[in-house]
């Protein structure tokens, strides 16, 4: 494992966001679903794809507040202009299990 400096780390800018639409993203390579997120008033509404299918509905995740890079650069994925990383866990057989606050926290709150 590679070390990385503090400074380094502080530059990976995590922020919480709710969820306001979801759909399924049937073009992906791999089941996934496109989200719509709220990261509040200084960062707004941003899009992103993740392969959460084995865990979430859309429908499941709409409201769902979430966890995501927001300072990456915008990723192509098929038809779809992915704008955050979506932050989550493999479970004990690989699927993706997001990561999430345990308490309601406002939209766009920095990571620390």
């Amino acid at each position: 494992m590679d070390n990385i400096s503090f400074d380094e780390f502080l530059k990976v800018d995590v922020r919480c966001g709710t969820v306001l639409r979801a759909e399924p993203f049937p073009e992906a390579r791999k089941p996934a679903i496109k989200m719509w997120i709220d990261f509040g008033d200084e960062i707004g509404e941003r899009k992103s794809s993740a392969q959460v299918t084995a865990h979430y509905t859309p429908e499941a995740l709409v409201g769902k507040q979430v966890l995501a890079v927001v300072n990456f650069p915008p990723r192509q994925i098929g038809p779809f202009m992915s704008e955050v990383l979506v932050l989550g866990l493999p479970d004990d057989t690989g699927e993706i299990v997001l990561i999430t606050p345990d308490i309601e926290v406002p939209g766009g709150g920095r990571m620390h």
